[in-house]
């Protein structure tokens, strides 16, 4: 049987280890919050830098394609007059 002195140690060094553990764990969960933080803020850099270096070089793309695309029906409507000119003179 134990005695209420050596159950009193007992206690005591289990609330000890368990202040210890705990301690660590609350060492430990700092630590990865601050990794966490530092991805977070890693994503907000790289997501920022895309918004502002690569969609507006993709906005310019398809501004150019779309000056492109119209120039070409300019084109197309310009080509189909002569031609209806053209064959209207041959017949």
């Amino acid at each position: 049987m134990v005695d209420k002195n050596n159950m009193n140690m007992i206690n005591e060094q289990l609330f000890e280890f368990m202040t210890k553990i705990y301690n660590e764990m609350q060492e430990g969960f700092k630590q990865v919050n601050l990794k966490i933080d530092g991805v977070e803020n890693e994503a907000k850099k790289t997501n920022t830098k895309i918004e502002h270096e690569v969609i507006s070089k993709l906005d310019a793309l398809f501004d150019g394609h779309k000056q492109n695309s119209d120039k070409l029906d300019r084109i197309e409507e310009e080509v189909s007059k002569h031609e209806e000119i053209i064959l209207r003179r041959i017949k």
